[in-house]
């Protein structure tokens, strides 16, 4: 008969902390069966399962692609390892531009010059100059020129004092936060308290933004393996995902994330 674990046993097993197996189980990605008493119990497939997803996460992959690889154990990998290979480069490529960059700043702080902190964002900015040229390259993948067009005219009418730097330092760290966050419960109080400020964030575009364009920006996130590695929106796939199901057990309890 097959030895089974509950969920301290298995936590000890994989490392893994309790929450964490509960949120892996709220994705799906696992599916322990229950005692009579209600308590989780983990069979010698839930484990083995477990140290796979260990595993492919080392390497870098979303959970969304963790779980099609491991209910598709016959799907083609080569296409899946070579696109999370390209994210991965991207990002060392990234790093490693920041890297250069932080290098530089350095030494001319330690040459004497004096640097504060304008002075710092400034050369950070120029540095990063890239990140328009990149979501160009992302755009002009997804959305058509008559729709590219119309979010120019749109984000036109932002506030004359708007400030896209900062704005998109608000989504870094957020989505930093998020990050070290998880895993988390969707329907636990702190992931609704994630939700409400990620649509208090969401304001300025939201104050601007047609029906379409809000389709449209949902469509490129909910098609990010397409993408993901070319730009840098300030949060991760899996980021994304924990978000839109926060969102969707906020309306369960028939509260709008957007109110």
């Amino acid at each position: 008969m097959t030895k089974m674990l509950d969920i301290a046993e298995i936590a000890k097993a994989t490392g893994l902390s309790s929450r964490a197996l509960r949120f892996y189980e709220a994705r799906g990605l696992i599916r322990p069966l229950r005692s009579e008493g209600g308590r989780r119990i983990f069979g010698a497939w839930e484990l083995e399962r477990l140290h796979a997803i260990v595993a492919l996460k080392r390497a870098g992959f979303t959970l969304a692609a963790i779980g099609r690889m491991l209910d598709r154990p016959d799907a083609r990998l080569g296409p899946m390892v070579a696109a999370q290979l390209a994210v991965v480069e991207a990002q060392a490529a990234v790093l490693a531009d920041t890297a250069t960059l932080l290098h530089s700043i350095q030494s001319r702080i330690d040459a004497g010059e004096r640097i504060d902190v304008a002075t710092l964002c400034s050369l950070i900015r120029k540095g990063n100059s890239m990140t328009t040229t990149q979501w160009k390259a992302v755009a002009d993948q997804h959305f058509t020129k008559e729709e590219q067009a119309h979010w120019a005219e749109r984000m036109a009418t932002l506030a004359p004092d708007f400030d896209q730097d900062a704005y998109q330092a608000q989504w870094a760290d957020l989505g930093q936060r998020i990050a070290a966050a998880l895993p988390l419960g969707p329907g636990s109080e702190a992931a609704q308290a994630f939700v409400r400020e990620w649509f208090a964030l969401l304001a300025p575009f939201r104050a601007v933004a047609s029906p379409e364009m809000w389709a449209g920006a949902t469509r490129l996130h909910e098609n990010r393996a397409a993408w993901d590695g070319q730009a840098d929106p300030g949060f991760s796939a899996d980021v994304w995902q924990f978000i839109q199901a926060a969102a969707a057990a906020m309306r369960v309890r028939g509260e709008e994330p957007g109110n």
